[in-house]
């Protein structure tokens, strides 16, 4: 292994060693027992949900309790704002633009924070344990300003990271740190379904039927994920003899899911902001609205799915340009046979990226939802949904495929050096 790619990988795996560090560091003034009380009796809601991507700091009421999400539902709002306002979408386009928006969304992180933390710490005001005991042990306006400023010092520690992965290290740092919590979730969800089938509380075929699910989500997210739609392209003969000793891609290759696991994230990022808020409420109505966001209810899982299909249009239609793509083909002398160069190629790619994200998108509602429909309907008594394997094996793929990139980037240099 090439020592530049050995240190990326290194470089990734002690930033996730530090975000893993940070999620068993609380915040001052609580108690902890009383924490895990609520959280053990609260599993199967959106705090579940919640807690899991975390990698159970929620549960801790560590620092980094409200994990990226608060990053996350920024992006969101931004990519919208740059969608609908041109200026904004000119401004991300430019270097020097980008830098200033993305300061945008760092602010935009903190007021998010700033009123999630303030939400999360009033719930923790209603909330004793079995013995009556209260879950704050300190001055209650002293905890919110402790809490809250804990909590921003966290988020924004979680944010600096993924940067710095993403630029040092290897792969999306944001989408390895989900990744990170999800996967350190996996031993104690394992020695929970162990206690389960011990207790005599689940039988040990429906563990072989979870099993049989989670098997098939993976071979299917895997074989989709894989796929893609390849336009045939051709090339002038003087464009070939100017090129022999290179490999000119005779095809543009077109994904299946164009959008990758964003719509998943997002998605869950948004229905998760109102969760968190509405947790700790007494108000019959917001309680209400809190049960119908319960990740174990069918109006969570379809509100799910509508998200996820509108996220991976939205997503697609930025990620994958079709003029850009034509312009870029016509300057290098390529062209799609029986196509016209400029505005019929353009159409004819849109066309293809239209129908190929309408399946992606169908697909990727259907993974987030359809296997808690499978477990629920086997009497599972936990929450098991799609998303979490679905982000596990995009993240892995999208790592080993830059990981792979790196690899083939080192030979190529190594050959331009050296000569054959």
């Amino acid at each position: 292994m090439n020592k530049d790619l050995l240190n990326k990988i290194l470089i990734t795996l002690g930033f996730i060693l530090i975000y893993r560090v940070l999620a068993y560091v609380p915040v001052p003034g609580v108690d902890l027992t009383v924490v895990k009380e609520f959280f053990d009796s609260n599993s199967n809601n959106a705090l579940g949900l919640v807690n899991m991507f975390s990698g159970n700091a929620v549960e801790r009421l560590s620092i980094i309790s409200l994990g990226i999400m608060p990053y996350i539902t920024a992006s969101i709002i931004m990519e919208l704002l740059a969608a609908t306002f041109p200026a904004l979408g000119k401004m991300k386009k430019e270097r020097d633009g980008m830098q200033k928006y993305m300061q945008i969304i760092r602010y935009a992180t903190i007021v998010i924070t700033f009123v999630q933390a303030i939400g999360v710490s009033m719930g923790l005001n209603s909330l004793t344990g079995a013995a009556g005991q209260s879950a704050i042990m300190i001055d209650m306006d002293t905890f919110v300003a402790v809490s809250t400023i804990s909590m921003i010092a966290g988020t924004m520690m979680l944010m600096w990271i993924g940067e710095q992965i993403t630029q040092k290290g290897i792969g999306n740092g944001i989408s390895l740190i989900i990744f990170a919590g999800i996967v350190s979730a996996i031993p104690s969800a394992i020695g929970g379904t162990i206690d389960l089938v011990n207790n005599g509380q689940m039988n040990f075929l429906t563990v072989i039927a979870i099993l049989v699910v989670i098997l098939a989500t993976v071979g299917a997210i895997i074989y989709v994920e894989l796929g893609e739609r390849r336009v045939p392209v051709s090339y002038s003969r003087k464009v070939i003899m100017q090129n022999q000793s290179k490999k000119i891609m005779n095809y543009i290759p077109i994904k299946v899911n164009l959008s990758g696991v964003i719509p998943v994230i997002f998605a869950s990022a948004i229905l998760m902001f109102p969760a968190t808020i509405l947790q700790g409420t007494q108000n019959e109505t917001l309680m209400a609205i809190s049960d119908y966001l319960n990740p174990n209810s069918y109006t969570f899982n379809f509100i799910t799915f509508l998200f996820v299909v509108f996220f991976a249009y939205f997503y697609a239609s930025i990620t994958f340009n079709a003029k850009d793509i034509s312009e870029n083909l016509k300057k290098q002398g390529g062209f799609i046979p029986g196509i016209s160069p400029g505005k019929g190629t353009q159409n004819l790619l849109n066309d293809v990226a239209s129908r190929l994200t309408f399946w992606g998108s169908i697909y990727l509602g259907l993974i987030a939802t359809l296997p808690w429909l499978i477990v629920k309907a086997m009497g599972v008594p936990f929450f098991f949904g799609g998303t979490a394997v679905l982000i596990v094996v995009q993240v892995a793929i999208d790592t080993m495929r830059k990981i792979e990139a790196q690899q083939y980037n080192d030979k190529y240099n190594t050959l331009s050096a050296t000569g054959l």
